[in-house]
């Protein structure tokens, strides 16, 4: 029998090198004391973005400048955030980097949910997976990450369909050809995958004591998008149900 031809020549194996790189330490300036003062930062209005960007930057200062544009109207509390987690993102980071993401998560979390864009919130939730401080926090996280990085991978290529975010595909269009590796197929109106995959994040949430409000705070904006193929899905299922 001949081999199969892989997705990734060299096996999964082979992505190692990738996710290496992608981890390196982020060397430059420093992080500010354990103490800092998170209300003063968050009454800071970040400066410009100073474009073309200046030559001869350290790491964290090429950071620093891409999320002045992306943070753009935000404060330093917010870019604070960030820094801290691209730093704990790494291999390698600053000795107080964790503690003080921990302080700041427990200190200013409403200001946090309140005033961050939502994949800056994707984003801390996904680093408590390494860095939270129960096992309960971290195995959250870690399924939160596996989530949000499917949802990712699939709507970025549900974009290569032609079709909007918010707009469900046609359910007579349907491809019958069987799902990947032997799985059964889901079952628009009667299936209960999505039950199976979003209860128990919302249920453990309540025993997850640095993180319980962030993954619900996340639950419920993913409810209520518009775009996702969870609404898709939903919609597909009322429209099958009203023809038949």
């Amino acid at each position: 029998m001949s081999e199969k031809p892989e997705t990734f020549p060299g096996g999964i194996a082979s992505l190692l090198p990738q996710y290496q790189k992608r981890r390196a330490l982020l060397t430059g300036a420093d992080l500010p004391s354990q103490d800092v003062d998170f209300k003063a930062l968050a009454a800071m209005p970040l400066p410009p973005q100073v474009m073309p960007r200046p030559d001869g930057l350290s790491r964290t200062d090429k950071k620093r400048h891409m999320l002045l544009g992306e943070l753009a109207g935000h404060s330093e509390l917010a870019l604070l955030h960030g820094l801290l987690i691209s730093h704990l993102r790494k291999h390698s980071y600053p000795d107080r980097a964790p503690a003080l993401f921990l302080r700041l998560w427990a200190e200013e979390e409403a200001w946090l949910l309140e005033n961050l864009p939502t994949r800056w919130l994707i984003s801390a939730v996904i680093t408590f997976a390494e860095h939270g401080t129960t096992e309960a926090d971290r195995n959250l996280a870690a399924r939160m990450n596996m989530l949000f990085s499917l949802m990712k991978i699939y709507e970025a290529e549900r974009c290569f369909s032609g079709n909007a975010a918010q707009e469900p595909f046609r359910t007579q269009n349907r491809n019958k050809s069987p799902l990947p590796m032997g799985m059964r197929d889901f079952s628009v109106l009667q299936g209960d995958l999505e039950a199976h995959l979003l209860a128990p994040l919302w249920r453990d949430a309540e025993r997850a004591p640095n993180i319980g409000n962030l993954t619900r705070h996340l639950l419920n904006t993913l409810n209520t998008d518009d775009g996702t193929v969870f609404r898709r899905f939903a919609i597909m299922r009322a429209r099958a149900a009203k023809n038949q």
